[in-house]
């Protein structure tokens, strides 16, 4: 089993853990075989959560909040990682124990719940999708100096192929893994070159200088609204690695893979904001890659098309395949399954041509709405942690991680409730 393997994530042919152990080892060491079926299934989750994190919107916003916020942007960065890890380790936590994808896991709470919960993620998802779509567009001009609309529209048929070839989404897996190492080695290389005020980002991390609800609650939305929620978990469930016996394993990738997002956000902002504080000024519909160009040349904004392409067709990948497991079940076929992916695809690629709108508004937009139905599905998730022991196998939940839960949840109520406000000056 890949790391990644879009292929069997979208035909719903996922092996479990067991069912690696006994392909992987017909002889040999049974536990050492589990155990590294496990890592590889562990793996596998935390892949599939931060390369839906670490997409489009995810660069873009970081570039776009950095030019508006400066070195305050540093105390926005503190507090969506922190709420991002109380998030994941309760949504990772009760669905990996009980093994019930969080649409089931709702029902089973309020007969209705879970299907509610699959509308406003199928939703969100599609809006996610039409800026992945956008993002891939800004990859190919970065690459090619072709017009956004039109890479979006290849990068769309893309995507449908790689939905109909296993092959070709075990080639994309291991492609973005190279990908993921140069992103992160580039984002080191301008974090450096471009010399930025680190004194002064520190500071404003705990002593901010400007606090904007709508920047938060945009970044939370980025990493862990919507579908980016629960694509994780849900693929771990699709591993077999679920119980009360793996909750060391389930934790512990929660954990890392925020902070693969965080210190990718940390390395993104200190690049641009070296950039911004040189007295660069950043304008336009693709701020990040003249970003990239201030700080690396023209090397560095190839570089830079590239991974930002790989990020938004990954994140393509990933927002289909949660979507669309919202709203099906485990009974429904795989090809059927397939067809309704390539037409979710297909729909939200007609829709960003049409729209004709900025790709960078609705990068920021998909992570803000996200961030807005956040609050019900984890309100279901802290329920079951809180009052449903019997959904998890007896398990004792505990207290400390249930308190921090409720405390993060009252602060997504807040943060949406400030962004309803403030989301239309998006387009003022």
């Amino acid at each position: 089993m890949s790391h990644n393997n879009a292929g069997d994530a979208v035909s719903g042919h996922e092996p479990s853990a067991a069912t690696a152990t006994a392909h992987a080892t017909p002889e040999g060491n049974p536990q050492a075989a589990a155990r590294s079926a496990g890592f590889v299934a562990s793996l596998g989750a935390m892949f599939l959560m931060a390369t839906s994190a670490i997409g489009p919107g995810f660069i873009t916003q970081t570039t776009v909040f950095t030019v508006q916020m400066g070195a305050a942007f540093a105390f926005a960065i503190l507090v969506s990682i922190l709420v991002d890890v109380a998030i994941q380790l309760n949504v990772w936590r009760v669905l990996g124990v009980s093994g019930l994808r969080a649409q089931e896991l709702g029902n089973t709470v309020l007969p209705g719940l879970g299907w509610v919960m699959a509308a406003f993620v199928f939703i969100g998802g599609a809006v996610f999708n039409i800026g992945n779509i956008g993002g891939t567009g800004l990859g190919m001009n970065a690459m090619f100096g072709i017009d956004a609309r039109i890479g979006g529209a290849i990068s769309a048929l893309i995507a449908i192929f790689i939905f109909v070839s296993k092959k070709a989404g075990l080639a994309l897996d291991r492609i973005v893994v190279a990908l993921g190492a140069i992103m992160i080695l580039l984002m080191i290389y301008v974090a450096v070159v471009s010399a930025p005020p680190v004194g002064d980002a520190l500071k404003n991390t705990v002593l901010p200088e400007e606090v904007d609800f709508l920047v938060i609650t945009t970044l939370i939305g980025g990493t862990v609204g919507g579908y980016i929620t629960f694509a994780g978990a849900h693929r771990l469930i699709d591993s077999g690695l679920t119980g009360v016996e793996n909750v060391k394993s389930i934790t512990q990738v929660s954990v890392l893979g925020i902070i693969v997002t965080g210190i990718m956000r940390v390395l993104l902002f200190l690049a641009i904001l070296g950039v911004v504080a040189s007295g660069v000024t950043l304008a336009g519909d693709n701020m990040a890659a003249d970003a990239f160009r201030h700080a690396a040349g023209e090397i560095g904004v190839r570089f830079f098309g590239v991974v930002l392409w790989a990020a938004g067709l990954t994140s393509v990948v990933g927002a289909s395949y949660t979507s669309i497991s919202f709203i099906t079940t485990q009974e429904t076929k795989a090809r059927t399954r397939s067809w309704m992916t390539i037409a979710f695809i297909a729909v939200c690629a007609v829709v960003y041509l049409w729209l004709n709108q900025a790709p960078q508004k609705l990068l920021i937009f998909a992570g803000a709405f996200n961030g807005l139905i956040l609050p019900i599905g984890f309100a279901a998730v802290l329920w079951v942690a809180w009052r449903r022991r019997d959904l998890l196998q007896g398990y004792k939940y505990p207290a400390w991680l249930l308190f921090v839960g409720v405390l993060t949840w009252l602060l997504t109520l807040y943060l949406a409730w400030s962004s309803l406000s403030k989301l239309g000056t998006l387009w003022a």
